[in-house]
C-alpha cells in the first residue's frame, strides 16, 4: 500500500502530525479516513473549523491554513506495527518538513508521536517547552483514533487550546 500525500504549504497555522496513515486512509488516499476516527468531529467541536469536514475534503483544510503529515508514511492497522527504524527515519524527515514550512503550531496527534519525534517522555497535553524547532509551537493532543478511550469532550477541550496560539475564534458553539 502506498503512502498518502502530505498536505503542506509554507507558513501554515497548524500542521497536524499523526503516527502514520490507517489502512483505510491508505486505501482512500485521505487523512483520518477510518470511520471510527474522531479527528474531524474534534476539530469542529473545538472551534478549529467552521463546519464538519469529511476525510475526502482533507486538502480543503489548506485554505484554513491547516496541513497534514505523519511521522511515518507507511499505512498500517495500528501504530504498534511501526518499526524503530521507521521512527528514526521519520523523525529526521519530519524535522526537515517543519524547518522548511515553518508552521505556527505543530499539533502532534498523540503523545507517542511527540515522544518519537522529540525523544522526550512524560509530557503533558498542550504546548511543550523548548521546541525541537525553535520558534514553532509544539502542541500535544490525544490521538483521535477510535482505539483511544478518552471521552470526546476531554479531547475537544485539549484541542481547543490550540486557538490561543493561532489567534482564532470561529464562534462555534
Amino acid at each position: 500500500m502506498k503512502p498518502i500525500s502530505d498536505h503542506l504549504k509554507e507558513q501554515l497555522n497548524i500542521l497536524f502530525v499523526g503516527y502514520n496513515p490507517s489502512i483505510r486512509s491508505g486505501e482512500t488516499g485521505h487523512h483520518y479516513a477510518n470511520p471510527n476516527n474522531r479527528f474531524y468531529r474534534i476539530l469542529v467541536q473545538a472551534g478549529l473549523t467552521p463546519r464538519l469536514y469529511k476525510p475526502q475534503e482533507d486538502q480543503d483544510l489548506l485554505e484554513l491554513g491547516y496541513g497534514f503529515t505523519n511521522i511515518v508514511a507507511r499505512p498500517s492497522l495500528t501504530a504498534a506495527e511501526i518499526t524503530p527504524e521507521e521512527y528514526r527515519e521519520g523523525r529526521i524527515i519530519l524535522k526537515e518538513k517543519i524547518q522548511n514550512i515553518r508552521p505556527r503550531v505543530v499539533c502532534f496527534v498523540g503523545k507517542g508521536v511527540y515522544e518519537q519525534y522529540s525523544g522526550r517522555r512524560g509530557m503533558t497535553w498542550g504546548s511543550q517547552p523548548e521546541p525541537v524547532v525553535p520558534g514553532v509551537v509544539e502542541y500535544v493532543c490525544p490521538s483521535s483514533s477510535g482505539l483511544v478511550r478518552m471521552k470526546l469532550e476531554e479531547m475537544v477541550a485539549i484541542y481547543s487550546g490550540i486557538k490561543t496560539f493561532i489567534g482564532m475564534e470561529l464562534g462555534n458553539e
